[in-house]
């Protein structure tokens, strides 16, 4: 009898052995953190000068930041997809919010579900795709994934609009802003998702046993501007400065193909109800709100037991016009809405990049579409032949690595599109007009320099980096 029980013993170490925990599987943890419609509006990239976002900057100052990183797609649904398929409009057909990406791409294996087949524990909370959980890709998360709605509860003034009334049925609903007089926990939305993912990370038993992939999605400062008001308080309205980029002039030396993405009915709106400064005040009030939301996180991952294991991803899906070029919203191929947030700190140990990485700010022009490949790498995963983007890791290692790529956004159409390399900004329309600007001199592109023979050498070899074959727009109504 004592023998058996010793056989059976010795059988349970045996089994226990066989299970690797996530250290001895050598695998990181992956916290993946995505704030929407937030373009260079942060401490740490300059972008407007009244931006608070101390922990934006805090994250910043312990990664790589990547000054020069670009969506892939001009709007939420075509730039998401894109990361989490690893996979280019151009090769997807997929350009645009109102396409249904289950219906075009039902085969697609997505980020999570590559990591699950690879042995990770994937769970979540917020927006990461658009508008949709896709409930099969997740072991959990919050809210409930069978229900395809990732927004938890979040409190709105019960009368709508509250700040400017809607011009007719082409307004977007959601355009508007006010200060609520309320808490954050009363508040709810991304205050939730913020408290989900703390309490994950507090759990050394998350992921039981595997290593996990943790997405955390937030939702400000997409529209509406609606945040507690002591998230105001620190921009009163008589002090609120215009974007940096704005000039009255701008769209003189722009093709008309240009301009019909440039202006829009929404600035024009918003200035005639005397809301710019208003809406300028939302903006920076949404940013803080989600800033500190972030903070919330990072400061439950520096008390983690996960904390030396993970690897941390920060992105922003596009940027935001705030007048700009004439534009409100995003959808156009202008740096105000191309250029991105992104900062990537990795432990040191980690597989793929043993030493992990410095701070360091890398000035190399990224796209979002690498954010798969490069979580593959250093996770120490096989690479996947779908993935149409360059790792990162090379740039993690060294920040001043050669790198002979250039970032490409799509906009809503094949054919229209913005590139950036490491000093110009390149952008195609369909008809064969185009723009150039050079950032180093002109960071906020007003002076289009397609035409200045001064640059001809520089806008030929751009020309030569875009894409040529191009899939054409499926459409397929958005099911939400």
């Amino acid at each position: 009898m004592k023998i058996s029980i010793l056989i059976l013993f010795l059988c349970s170490l045996t089994l226990r052995a066989k299970e690797p925990s996530v250290e001895q599987s050598g695998k990181p943890n992956i916290l993946f953190i995505a704030l929407d419609d937030l373009n260079n509006w942060i401490g740490c990239l300059g972008g407007h000068p009244q931006a608070l976002t101390p922990n934006l900057d805090r994250l910043a100052a312990q990664s790589v930041l990547f000054t020069n990183a670009h969506c892939v797609g001009s709007a939420c649904n075509p730039s998401r997809t894109a990361i989490f398929t690893g996979q280019s409009p151009a090769t997807t057909g997929l350009y645009r919010n109102g396409q249904s990406m289950r219906e075009l791409l039902p085969e697609a294996e997505l980020l999570p579900d590559y990591l699950r087949r690879e042995g990770y524990y994937a769970s979540g909370s917020g927006k990461m795709l658009h508008y949709f959980i896709n409930a099969s890709s997740w072991d959990t998360y919050f809210p409930d994934k069978e229900k395809e709605d990732p927004f938890p509860f979040t409190l709105y003034p019960e009368e709508r609009p509250v700040s400017i009334p809607r011009a007719g049925k082409w307004m977007y609903v959601e355009t508007d802003w006010a200060a609520l007089d309320c808490t954050d926990e009363e508040f709810g939305g991304d205050y939730a998702v913020s408290n989900y993912i703390a309490d994950r990370l507090a759990d050394p038993d998350h992921g039981e046993g595997k290593p996990f992939f943790l997405a955390c999605g937030f939702y400000r400062p997409h529209e509406p501007w609606f945040v507690p008001k002591k998230y105001f308080e620190p921009f009163p309205l008589e002090s609120i400065q215009l974007p940096l980029g704005y000039k009255a002039d701008d769209l003189e030396d722009i093709p008309e193909r240009g301009q019909k993405y440039a202006r829009n009915r929404y600035f024009d709106h918003i200035r005639k109800h005397d809301q710019w400064k208003q809406a300028i005040q939302g903006y920076l009030a949404s940013i803080y709100f989600a800033d500190c939301q972030l903070g919330r996180v990072l400061d439950a991952l520096d008390k983690s037991p996960h904390k030396d294991n993970t690897i941390v991803v920060l992105w922003s899906d596009h940027g935001w016009h705030l007048g700009e070029k004439e534009h409100w919203q995003k959808y156009t191929a202008w740096h105000d809405n191309t250029n991105v947030p992104l900062m990537i700190r990795v432990p040191e140990g980690t597989t793929g990049l043993v030493a992990g990485t410095q701070p360091a700010r890398c000035t190399r022009p990224v796209s979002l579409l690498s954010l798969y490949p490069t979580l593959l790498e250093l996770a120490g995963l096989p690479e996947r032949e779908e993935n149409d983007g360059p790792s990162l890791v090379p740039l993690l290692e060294n920040p001043n690595a050669s790198w002979n790529h250039v970032a490409v956004t799509h906009l809503d159409h094949p054919g229209d599109m913005g590139i950036s390399d490491q000093e110009y900004r390149y952008i195609r329309y369909r008809d064969g007009s185009e723009e150039l600007y050079h950032l180093p001199t002109d960071p906020h592109e007003w002076h289009n320099l397609s035409a200045d023979h001064t640059h001809t050498k520089a806008l030929e070899a751009i020309r030569k980096k875009a894409p040529t074959k191009l899939a054409p727009l499926r459409e397929t109504p958005l099911k939400s």
